[in-house]
């Protein structure tokens, strides 16, 4: 049940902008906590020690502070159900991803500056130069990337737990703050990057085979798995290489290629082939994706408890 109205809750609600959220508080504590890791550890070797000592804080944090929050209203179990199913939804990002991504393209219709200028709050490459096709390759690689990361893998946690889900948020969090893979980082952030990696190898291929699967009669399935297949490992991560290709593929366009971060251009592989070239619509397909890919989750969970509940009877 908490999953499912959490679920609903975050397509009604989505993440209201003046309304308090867990993710900016777990944004201020890293932000705090790499301040006091800088200003006593100066060395390689200390600076990745201060990056473990980081997750592993903040994993406890986050996984017993949801858990002893909630035992708190065990007077009451109906507050708590309210409360469990309102901490789970924060963990559940489908609409805010889709209503951002909705803007950029909305901008991008008005001028490419203002398509761009709205682009920067989802991705984290340098977005003053990109061009319209770059503005959607950007913009479908991101909402592929993260149906995963901010729709699926928070959903997957959930069935074992809201603390387990809080956990992952905590991780993804570390991940999107200190594991950048530049000078500045690649000491301070290599656990946090190493423990999100980890955590996100079920969801990643989760996310792919759902998908594939869900795309029927919408998109093209074939291309979708064989793109998948074939290119997934040239993504710079484990993990983002797998639902990437696998939209590139179920659209017939092609992502990836290199980019501009911190005004340093990166050289990266192309996935998926340019079998026709990328449109505005691409944004609104891969939304739709990602929607679809989230129902069929929430079918199969069902079909699976249900299944379980009558081989135990």
């Amino acid at each position: 049940m908490i999953v499912y109205t959490a679920i609903i809750a975050d397509w009604l609600f989505g993440d209201p902008v003046n309304f308090p959220h867990p993710v900016r508080l777990m944004g201020a504590i890293i932000s705090l906590e790499e301040k006091i890791i800088r200003r006593f550890c100066k060395t390689a070797t200390a600076l990745k020690l201060g990056g473990l000592f980081i997750v592993a804080l903040n994993i406890a944090i986050s996984f017993f502070g949801i858990h002893y929050l909630i035992q708190l209203f065990d007077f009451n179990k109906y507050l708590q159900l309210v409360i469990k199913i309102h901490l789970a939804y924060t963990t559940i990002a489908a609409k805010s991803l889709g209503k951002e991504a909705s803007e950029v393209k909305k901008e991008m219709k008005i001028s490419l500056e203002r398509g761009r200028s709205r682009l920067r709050y989802i991705v984290g490459r340098n977005t003053d130069k990109l061009s319209q096709a770059g503005i959607i390759r950007a913009c479908v690689e991101t909402i592929a990337e993260n149906t995963s990361d901010g729709v699926i893998a928070p959903i997957f946690y959930l069935i074992f737990g809201v603390p387990f889900a809080f956990a992952y948020k905590m991780i993804n969090t570390m991940d999107s703050m200190l594991g950048y893979k530049n000078s500045k980082y690649q000491d301070l952030g290599y656990f946090p990057a190493k423990i999100d990696d980890l955590v996100n190898i079920i969801p990643a291929r989760l996310t792919s085979l759902l998908m594939i699967l869900s795309s029927v009669f919408s998109f093209d399935m074939k291309t979708g798995f064989k793109t998948t297949m074939r290119d997934h490992k040239k993504h710079t991560s484990p993990n983002a290489g797998y639902p990437e290709s696998t939209v590139a593929g179920l659209l017939n366009i092609q992502l990836g290629g290199g980019s501009f971060y911190e005004n340093i251009y990166i050289e990266k592989p192309y996935i998926g082939d340019a079998i026709r070239p990328v449109r505005a619509k691409d944004i609104d397909d891969t939304i739709r994706i990602m929607y679809r890919s989230e129902i069929l989750f929430m079918i199969l969970y069902a079909a699976f408890l249900f299944i379980t509940k009558v081989v135990i009877k």
